[in-house]
């Protein structure tokens, strides 16, 4: 197995490939009608991948948790990758939709500004969070890159697969 060679293939096939105008929007849009992703993080020899919801807001997506394995790679690890897609082929590869997201993860401090304005936006009381015996954590992830493949831009006689810059 040519492992080297394997990894290439997209990267080589997009030296070619015809960049849609529009597709950093039509990513966003696309974010913006889910609600959760697979979070890949790891260090080392550990990897995990949690299905987790998520709020993108101001092009930054935003986790809340109570916590769980995915830490053991965020403390030596801030980068992370989102999958988010539709879930299942339901008409076949005509008709695929979805994004894996490379992003640098960070821990927002409890009760800041910016936490704050996080549960405002997902109407979660603070006084609520506030007599947890330890805060939600809130992890915020910039992204900075997305592979975005969406058949619909076919249509448009653009490549289905889109790589987006934030």
């Amino acid at each position: 197995m040519d492992f080297d060679k394997a990894s290439h293939f997209w990267t080589d096939k997009e030296a070619g490939s015809k960049v849609a105008p529009d597709a950093k929007d039509r990513l966003e849009k696309f974010i913006e009608k889910h609600k959760v992703c697979a979070l890949a993080t790891g260090a080392g020899e550990y990897v995990r991948c949690t299905p987790i919801e998520y709020n993108f807001v101001d092009g930054a997506f935003y986790l809340f948790s109570e916590g769980g394995m995915k830490f053991k790679g965020l403390k030596d690890n801030k980068n992370v990758c989102l999958a988010i897609f539709d879930a299942g082929y339901k008409v076949g590869f005509g008709e695929l939709h979805s994004a894996q997201i490379s992003g640098a993860a960070e821990i927002v401090e409890p009760f800041s500004e910016e936490y704050l304005k996080l549960l405002q936006y997902k109407h979660i009381p603070e006084e609520m969070i506030r007599k947890m015996p330890e805060p939600m954590h809130l992890i915020k992830i910039t992204p900075v890159e997305a592979d975005f493949l969406d058949t619909d831009f076919k249509k448009d006689g653009y490549d289905a697969r889109q790589k987006v810059v934030f």
